[in-house]
């Protein structure tokens, strides 16, 4: 199971990095959560994947039986999901309030803040 949840990883990694580099904000913030659901997953199998034994602590031990699933990591990704959707609800109100404000999605075209340089010294440098 942790090789076909390795080979989804991967398969994330690769799709978040290319939807980030196409050059569109939208594309680039649907890139970002792929990339952290990769993350998400990549944590999740290293807790180890057990079906029949929760991590349970029993009465009068101090620590889970051996062979447990570890809780922790799980407990790490409904966090990381939740900041995770706060994050991308975040950024998607930026890239409305930007398209509102530049009239396109596309990188290249949102030079709003960069300065006009005149056409000679653009050839010197």
């Amino acid at each position: 199971m942790e090789l076909v949840l390795a080979g989804l990883v991967g398969f994330l990694v690769a799709a978040g990095a290319y939807l980030m580099m196409s050059g569109q904000l939208v594309r680039f913030l649907f890139g970002l959560v792929l990339l952290s659901n990769a993350a998400n997953l990549a944590i999740f199998a290293s807790g180890r994947l057990d079906y029949a034994a929760p991590p349970f602590v029993p009465d009068g031990a101090k620590i889970p039986d051996p062979g447990v699933a570890n809780a922790l990591p799980q407990a790490l990704i409904l966090t990381a999901i939740v900041i995770g959707f706060g994050l991308l609800a975040f950024a998607l109100a930026l890239a409305f309030r930007a398209w509102q404000s530049l009239g396109t999605v596309v990188m290249d075209d949102m030079r709003a803040c960069e300065p006009v340089e005149p056409d000679a010294k653009r050839g010197e440098a």
